[in-house]
């Protein structure tokens, strides 16, 4: 059955969305102010200690606190209570229809557990309907990462910042559906994201927080408002009459799926929701954080700043092998927040080839081959280069080249393989031209990773899971002289460059509290940050707070 203090801690995790790093403290009320004066007769008057009156008959108890911490407090700075008073309202709204139309189910659940003790443990706050038409979950999800100065020659204007630094990131989720049909589903995705990476997200081709791709660093357009992260219709054409299993999640409703298949998606969502995956290491809200960990750093994948984009994706599938083609909209400028509707000059072609053979019995086999093509406004170092030598240009600029329907191409490979029940390893390798900028994800344009993972059953926490990876991101010899002359990419530019290439290991240990509280350790080492030998290294120790609804 549900305690009381189950149902506190659901009602006290509408607090995690206040945190946000601030750079100014708000004043504090004085006592005798009319705010002040207000506050105490509207007290006197309900005869309680607490703002909403509580039913003493009920059988369930929802309440909450919220903490008002002296200017003199160290932990003040991430608190915005601006952004608290502004959506406390609705916060406590989403929390009570949840609670709501779960807590028989929370209930149901929790007595199946005790009768199944060896059962897996629930892995989401509320229980989600196998049968329903409808979907509603989300996701919070709070990086704080720190690291200690380091050695540098000298740092330029896009450098990783050689002096100590901390940085708290959150990115907080809601996930929609609608199942129209066996055949047929909408689905529309919300999320609010903000705090403050390490450095504004600079300086590093392999950046320590995939989150921080859509925070709003400093000087930055983007919005600091909740905005639509997905929205999609998915049809499923049935090319076989057998039907497989499948599990339901956010990104698909259906539980069962034609053994041979052809899916088909139109919308708005990120490439790498369906490109470039990888069980061992894609998951940033569980896994590994590095952005060159969780994707293929070479794999210039179409996305604005936020990492989103509106395309279509035909997906073949079959028991033992799929195919997939995607057609997606390229941002107008490098890194930028807008896309480019026109087609016939700016547009992203990827394809994917996947194989599932047996090659152990009962593991999991998977090879994943991608190519892709962006056609858009991109320059070329080659010429910046020679326009800086020519003295036509103070210093190489890679916007004074740019030109529509320049195209950026390249490739990747993609393995996993399960070697026992909790142990498995991961593998990726890319490559691309490096002739023409770095356009959409970040400034690799060679890299490979070796990563492995292990869940805790042989210490009693099935849920809990270690893992450590391994890669190495590389640029091409242009690339190279552009930075080294002082030229400026959308992530780096140390003002000179000593070429080395960018190597980072990183360990994890994800630990799993009850129900979709998760929180995770991590570490990373990266040496020759920037590709630049005269830096470095560093160490980014990281803490992880996620919950999933």
């Amino acid at each position: 059955m549900i305690t009381r203090t189950r149902i506190s801690t659901i009602a006290m995790l509408a607090a995690f969305p206040f945190l946000a790093p601030r750079k100014e403290v708000l004043p504090q009320t004085q006592e005798g102010s009319e705010d002040f004066k207000e506050s105490e007769d509207s007290t006197a008057e309900a005869g309680s200690n607490s703002i909403f009156s509580h039913l003493r008959g009920g059988r369930f108890w929802v309440t909450g606190r919220a903490n008002v911490i002296s200017q003199a407090h160290p932990l003040f700075k991430y608190f915005n209570l601006h952004w608290l008073v502004l959506h406390l309202p609705v916060t406590l709204i989403l929390l009570a229809l949840l609670c709501s139309t779960t807590l028989a189910q929370v209930a149901q659940s929790d007595e199946s557990d005790e009768q199944n003790p060896e059962k897996n443990p629930p892995v989401t706050m509320f229980p989600h309907s196998e049968t329903s038409r409808f979907w509603v979950s989300g996701q919070m999800n709070f990086i704080f990462q720190s690291h200690p100065g380091f050695p540098a020659k000298y740092s330029g204007t896009n450098s990783f910042q050689n002096t100590g630094e901390t940085g708290l990131t959150r990115v907080l989720t809601l996930y929609t559906g609608l199942q129209i049909t066996p055949r047929d589903e909408l689905l529309f995705d919300l999320e609010e994201s903000g705090g403050s990476a390490l450095s504004n997200a600079l300086g590093l081709a392999g950046f320590t927080d995939l989150d921080a791709v859509r925070i709003p660093g400093e000087g930055s357009p983007l919005s600091t408002n909740p905005y639509m992260a997905r929205v999609m219709y998915h049809h499923i054409f049935a090319l076989s009459r057998e039907s497989i299993a499948a599990e339901r999640n956010p990104l698909s409703l259906f539980t069962k799926l034609p053994a041979r298949r052809l899916e088909f998606r139109i919308g708005k969502f990120s490439t790498a929701d369906y490109f470039d995956l990888n069980s061992v290491a894609s998951d940033s809200h569980l896994q590994f954080m590095n952005w060159t960990v969780d994707n293929n750093g070479a794999f210039d994948y179409a996305a604005n700043t936020r990492g989103y984009t509106y395309g279509a994706i035909l997906d073949y599938e079959d028991r033992n092998w799929g195919m997939r083609f995607g057609e997606m909209l390229m941002p107008k400028v490098a890194n930028g927040d807008q896309l480019d509707a026109d087609l016939a000059r700016a547009r992203a072609e990827n394809m994917e080839f996947e194989l599932r053979p047996r090659l152990l019995k009962d593991r999991k086999t998977i090879f994943r081959a991608l190519s892709y093509v962006n056609h858009g406004n991109m320059g070329d170092y080659r010429e910046s280069i020679d326009r800086f030598l020519q003295g036509i240009d103070p210093t190489p600029n890679i916007e004074k080249t740019r030109q529509q329907g320049t195209i950026k191409y390249g490739f990747g490979l993609n393995a996993e393989q399960e070697l026992t029940r909790d142990l498995r390893l991961g593998a990726r390798w890319g490559w691309n031209e490096g002739q023409h900028e770095s356009f959409a994800y970040t400034e690799v344009d060679s890299t490979v990773e070796l990563a492995a993972d292990y869940a805790g059953r042989s210490w009693k926490r099935p849920s809990d899971k270690t893992g450590l990876a391994y890669v190495s991101n590389g640029i091409s010899k242009d690339h190279q002289e552009y930075l080294r002359l002082g030229g400026l990419g959308f992530l780096l530019g140390d003002g000179n460059l000593n070429y080395g290439r960018e190597t980072i290991v990183e360990y994890y240990y994800m630990a799993h509290f009850w129900r979709g509280i998760f929180a995770s350790f991590d570490l990373q080492h990266i040496n020759n940050p920037g590709y630049n030998r005269d830096r470095g290294p560093i160490l980014v120790p990281s803490l992880r707070l996620h919950i999933d609804l």
